[in-house]
């Protein structure tokens, strides 16, 4: 596992104490109902309950920060990105809180709910293209052109950074004997930031817990790319899961894969839609197509041998 200086333990520690509240020490506990379906305690992790409804807050608010702080970002010079929609919402809230514009590329498809959201955050939101990587290369082209800050989720280190800080909050409980061990962590995967900086605080702090991720089948590239060990893309995708949505693979979030990830598992729609109703209906809270990967991993098998960590990740519907 290759060492980088923002997903080094101290750095993922120092992240978690800097990360705006509200974003902080978000709900974790054992859920019954879940832990009887699949037969091991299932610990539940909701990223919901914040002003972006997603895990996203986590890892932008600490890159924003970063880039004002180092002058790349000011008043005078906007931040740039693409997003389908949490990321996105998740620069408006850092960059408000600093009072530096914000530019976002969506595509013509995205939703609608997260569009409107990252509008009323203060983000100038252009939309553009047929689909989230479409959007990306407009942002690309964009802040060359204006001489703006491009960040771009799963290639910025601190946003995987930021994002394990959740892990942190997992394993701290563990340590507390408020919760269980995990032994398997099921997770997520769009452009890989998240599984990235989970499975690198894991590795440290949890080292016998297996991370899992979970892709749509419709937008498999970072599994394709992960079992191959080198950058796939897709010509399209194929999923209702917009938040999990990629087409293209980023190299830099492949490569940081090898030694975090144990294993890549791919869950069709279906899957996906079943996840999303169970959850909903155990957990009594909205959850959005992508943040259901986390459960339909864990069904689709083998089943884990003790607790499990179902992470949801996003309530954007």
């Amino acid at each position: 596992m290759k060492a980088i200086p923002e997903l080094e333990p101290t750095a993922i520690r120092a992240a978690h104490g800097s990360i705006h509240p509200a974003f902080r020490d978000s709900p974790q506990f054992v859920h019954d109902g879940l832990s009887r379906l699949l037969g091991v305690p299932v610990i539940v992790k909701v990223e919901t309950v914040n002003p972006i409804r997603s895990f996203k807050g986590r890892g932008t608010w600490v890159a924003v920060q970063a880039l004002a702080r180092d002058g790349d970002i000011r008043s005078d010079r906007p931040i740039v990105c693409a997003s389908a929609g949490n990321f996105g919402q998740g620069v408006a809230f850092a960059a408000g809180a600093l009072g530096i514009p914000a530019v976002v590329f969506a595509s013509v498809n995205a939703n609608r709910a997260k569009v409107v959201r990252m509008r009323a955050l203060g983000a100038d939101v252009i939309e553009v293209g047929n689909d989230f990587d479409a959007a990306r290369g407009a942002s690309e082209a964009h802040a060359a052109r204006h001489a703006a800050h491009l960040l771009v989720d799963g290639d910025d280190q601190r946003i995987a950074g930021g994002a394990a800080t959740l892990a942190v909050e997992l394993t701290d409980a563990a340590d507390n004997r408020t919760l269980p061990a995990p032994t398997v962590a099921s997770v997520p995967v769009g452009n890989g930031a998240l599984i990235n900086g989970v499975g690198s605080w894991l590795r440290a702090a949890a080292p016998a817990c297996r991370v899992v991720g979970v892709q749509a089948e419709g937008a498999a590239a970072m599994t394709m790319s992960w079992r191959e060990g080198r950058p796939i893309d897709t010509e399209r995708v194929s999923t209702y899961a917009d938040g999990i949505a990629s087409r293209i693979a980023i190299p830099a979030a492949v490569a940081l894969m090898t030694g975090r990830v144990d294993e890549m598992r791919i869950v069709s729609d279906a899957e996906l839609r079943a996840a999303q109703a169970e959850l909903t209906a155990e957990l009594g809270v909205t959850v959005e197509g992508a943040a259901a990967a986390s459960w339909a991993g864990l069904l689709q098998g083998p089943r884990p041998s003790g607790p499990a960590v179902l992470i949801v990740t996003g309530s954007n519907v």
